[in-house]
């Protein structure tokens, strides 16, 4: 298995290899210790949370690809655009297409190494906003 990258080029190849071996804690790895996931727009994740948001996407057994778009970049401090997407059958037959434009956020740690600080994989995607009943005034 990759190494953690050492460029944050390399942050979503190396996302992409170990979410597709399947190996949950290989993947924590490419992860900050308080990074946040954004598994759905306006739904950010934590901790456990993230870890079991990106589990369900594991578990489903159809490898992710990734196209990094543009990476930039500021020291240690890392802004990458990637298109993905998860396109097969899963476990149980049913056919899965989900894909998105992800903005992350990647830092070179004390190790030298780059990981995710914020995974926003539907980065350009709308939140959708609770609907209410308009209030009227007179």
């Amino acid at each position: 298995m990759r190494a953690l990258a050492d460029r944050p080029e390399e942050v979503p190849a190396v996302f992409a290899e170990r979410f597709n071996s399947g190996d949950a804690a290989a993947l924590a790895q490419v992860y900050e210790d308080a990074a946040v996931l954004v598994p759905q727009p306006g739904t950010p994740a934590t901790g456990p949370n993230l870890h079991a948001a990106n589990g369900r996407l594991q578990e489903l057994g159809i490898p992710i690809a990734v196209r990094p778009r543009h990476v930039y970049r500021s020291g240690d401090v890392a802004l990458l655009i990637v298109d993905w997407v998860i396109d097969g059958t899963d476990r149980e037959g049913q056919a899965v297409h989900v894909e998105g434009t992800a903005t992350d956020i990647a830092r070179r740690g004390p190790d030298g190494r780059w990981r995710y600080v914020i995974d926003n994989p539907f980065g350009t995607g709308v939140q959708q906003l609770p609907t209410q009943d308009p209030v009227i005034t007179s």
